[in-house]
């Protein structure tokens, strides 16, 4: 049955065309030809990501984790493969002052169970020094394994902000794949899921419905405006987007003690 809206007017500024079911069938159609597309490139990409060659480091250079120093090798937990995410790290700022895209980052990887299933660990990696890393990761409530690999030469350590790969193959480790920038955006399904809706993200580069208002992008130090880009990875109590003594990365407003009476040591920034 199509049923038709009372008002079929198109001229709703910044919002797509009201139409009938059946027309939007048939949009939707259209446009699942273009996704079916999309989704076999991606298939084509991970099967080249496979194919790509390893490199061979020490796996009994040492990081720091709850326990003291251990050999990276540890982080394996026994499995062949391991999966880590480069968290960036302010030395010496308040946990409302670190990095609001490697928080909401983190947070999107609270248990690692199904990976697990398939052989695969994670593990969070930081340039901090553990003893500020460890109370942050308490107050945050994380349950995934972090580490500090402060002076640790790369693949393990030096640059954050990463999605890392590696395997294993008795004690030879290897690095497999590492990315970073939008190629962090898989591990993150609230983007995707905001890019199933009609307003999107709310950033400034993305291609909206004529008539759609687009705001500039903030910057640092400045506050936002409305649904601007990164509203949601720093706000104050209120959820307003901004940077400052009373902001904080969206997740920790759910943190035990995350009052906005507390002052930043430094600006947040962002990922």
């Amino acid at each position: 049955m199509t049923t038709t809206p009372g008002n079929t007017s198109s001229h709703l500024p910044g919002k797509p065309p009201v139409v009938d079911l059946a027309t939007w069938q048939a949009a939707r159609e259209k446009l699942l030809v273009r996704e079916k597309a999309h989704t076999r490139e991606g298939d084509a990409i991970a099967a080249a990501r496979r194919r790509l060659p390893m490199v061979e480091f020490d796996g009994a250079v040492e990081v720091t984790g709850v326990d003291g120093p251990v050999p990276f090798l540890d982080l394996f937990q026994g499995r062949d493969e391991l999966v880590v995410y480069k968290h960036m790290w302010h030395d010496g700022a308040p946990h409302q002052g670190q990095c609001e895209g490697c928080t909401t980052t983190a947070w999107h990887v609270k248990d690692a169970v199904y990976l697990n299933a398939r052989g695969a660990s994670f593990a969070v990696l930081t340039s901090g020094p553990w003893d500020e890393v460890a109370p942050y990761v308490e107050f945050m409530g994380y349950t995934q394994p972090w580490y500090s690999v402060r002076g640790v030469e790369a693949p393990v350590g030096e640059e954050m902000g990463h999605i890392t790969c590696f395997l294993r193959d008795g004690d030879r480790v290897f690095l497999t794949y590492s990315t970073t920038g939008r190629g962090n955006e898989p591990v993150n399904g609230s983007l995707s899921l905001l890019d199933m809706t009609p307003y999107g993200r709310g950033e400034a580069w993305e291609d909206n419905p004529e008539g759609r208002a687009v705001i500039g992008d903030v910057r640092e130090g400045y506050p936002s405006e409305g649904r601007q880009a990164c509203w949601y990875w720093r706000s104050d109590a209120d959820g307003v987007a901004t940077w400052g003594p009373t902001s904080r990365p969206v997740p920790q407003w759910t943190r035990p003690g995350a009052t906005p009476v507390e002052t930043l040591g430094r600006q947040g920034h962002r990922h």
